[in-house]
């Protein structure tokens, strides 16, 4: 069996892997990730493994991310100290949902519920995500985003997609009729998800798409302040260090 490991905790991460050898010798652990963005790559890199194990907070968000950015094509243990997640995990590639410290016995009981799914031949999909979030077989980047409208979920395509900003511990995505919706993503990770021909990052809030801006002003020297529908002009300023590579982004 080959398997990855999700982890941010390396002593946790040392351990599982000591549990999983005990009742699978065998086992070949391909890779141990720490973080959202590195599992993202990887997963874009190599070959699906048998089996992924996945601690949900990481260090630089959740691993929901992940399928929000990127097929999971593998089935999936995870691992948290954490109880309120249990739902959301059964929406995606979830075989089992282990709370820390994870024991001999639950890993068990796990594995033996992949053996017999295994058998059955189900092919693990993550239908939830994939027609929703789809990823462009050619770029790899998406094509289009899903968000939350009350008890209702909305796909926005990249198209309609002018700014995403952060601010107030979240992530927001900016519409060309001038609607703003709530993302459960950090913006490092939308940034490693969308087509970098199109979008962006401005500075640590803002990262624009190029069709959206209405106006570019040079002013305080070097500075540029991009003009965008709805955004204050204030925030959307380019910072320093990247107004060289925002030039040569405009140029094409």
């Amino acid at each position: 069996m080959k398997a990855i490991i999700i982890e941010d905790e390396p002593l946790v991460c040392d351990y599982l892997v000591s549990l999983v050898s005990q009742l699978v010798p065998a086992v070949e652990v391909l890779a141990t990730l720490d973080t959202v963005n590195s599992a993202v790559r990887w997963f874009g890199a190599n070959l699906a493994p048998d089996l992924a194990f996945m601690d949900i907070r990481l260090a630089d968000g959740l691993s929901f991310d992940i399928f929000d950015t990127i097929a999971v094509p593998c089935p999936v243990i995870f691992t948290t100290a954490y109880d309120e997640y249990a739902i959301r995990a059964f929406k995606v590639n979830s075989i089992d949902y282990l709370q820390k410290p994870v024991t001999l016995p639950a890993l068990q009981a796990a594995m033996a519920k992949l053996r017999f799914i295994s058998k059955a031949n189900t092919a693990f999909v993550n239908s939830n995500v994939l027609p929703a979030m789809k990823i462009d077989a050619k770029t790899g980047y998406k094509t289009r985003f899903v968000v939350k409208v009350g008890e209702h979920l909305k796909m926005v395509p990249v198209e309609q997609v002018t700014y995403f900003v952060s601010q107030e511990k979240t992530t927001w995505l900016g519409t060309t009729d001038g609607r703003l919706f709530p993302l459960d993503q950090f913006l490092d990770t939308v940034a490693e998800s969308v087509d970098p021909a199109r979008f962006f990052r401005i500075n640590r809030k803002y990262m624009v798409a190029i069709d959206a801006i209405s106006d570019i002003v040079v002013y305080s020297g070097s500075r540029l302040q991009v003009k965008l529908p709805g955004c204050p002009a204030d925030e959307t300023v380019v910072s320093r260090e990247r107004v060289g590579d925002f030039r040569a982004w405009i140029g094409g």
